[in-house]
């Protein structure tokens, strides 16, 4: 599936309507450069699962959690990881355990990790428009803005 956003509010209202259907135990994961709107589509996965505190890049924590909603958020950044050894070597299973919704942006540098998971790219198309695409998981249908 893909849509197009013109500006961050829209970018959040996508990611806020994925939120109200993702499935527990859904891993996203992000491809995009920086600045595509990873952090603003996470605002709105947040906002979506019910979570009202406030949405943070993980870049020097590595993981942010929410636990606030309908489901726990795992917002992972693996910017600063170099394979997929790292990733485990921080828990990752244990978070697949917990049952909630993993958004990992960078997720190329840990691709070993992700099979399986919905696929989101990020792709700006102009200052402020992004082209963002949607890849995976049958529960997708059901997405609507």
């Amino acid at each position: 599936m893909e849509f197009i956003t013109n500006c961050p509010a829209q970018t959040e209202a996508l990611g806020a309507a994925l939120g109200r259907i993702v499935p527990a135990g859904t891993v996203l994961a992000f491809h995009g450069d920086l600045g595509a709107g990873k952090t603003a589509f996470t605002r709105g996965l947040a906002r979506g699962l019910g979570i009202s505190d406030p949405v943070t890049s993980p870049t020097y924590t590595i993981v942010n959690e929410y636990r606030s909603g309908r489901l726990p958020l795992f917002h992972f950044d693996m910017y600063r990881l170099t394979s997929a050894d790292d990733l485990f070597d921080i828990g990752w299973e244990d978070y697949l355990e917990r049952e909630g919704v993993c958004a990992v942006e960078w997720s190329e540098h840990v691709s070993q990790a992700m099979e399986g998971a919905v696929r989101v790219t990020m792709e700006k198309t102009g200052e402020q428009s992004r082209r963002i695409t949607l890849e995976g998981g049958d529960f997708l249908a059901a997405l609507s803005l």
